[in-house]
């Protein structure tokens, strides 16, 4: 159990630094403003869906993540 809980905990601090490269690197890409919210909402829905899949797993409605 202690190993499932550090895992999902380091887990979820590299969606954290992936998301939070992803919002700091955009600025800096040459993008129109319609393209750069497309892909600021999808990869924030992309975490958000990571971590409900998570919580979902630990709670037991779909199977156990493997690590």
């Amino acid at each position: 159990m202690i190993g499932t809980i550090i895992s999902v905990i380091l887990l979820l601090i590299v969606l954290g630094v992936i998301l939070w490269a992803v919002q700091q690197l955009l600025p800096l890409v040459p993008l129109p403003a319609p393209f750069h919210t497309i892909i600021n909402v999808l990869v924030t829905v992309l975490v958000v869906i990571v971590v409900v899949y998570i919580i979902a797993s630990l709670l037991g409605v779909v199977s156990p993540i493997r690590m």
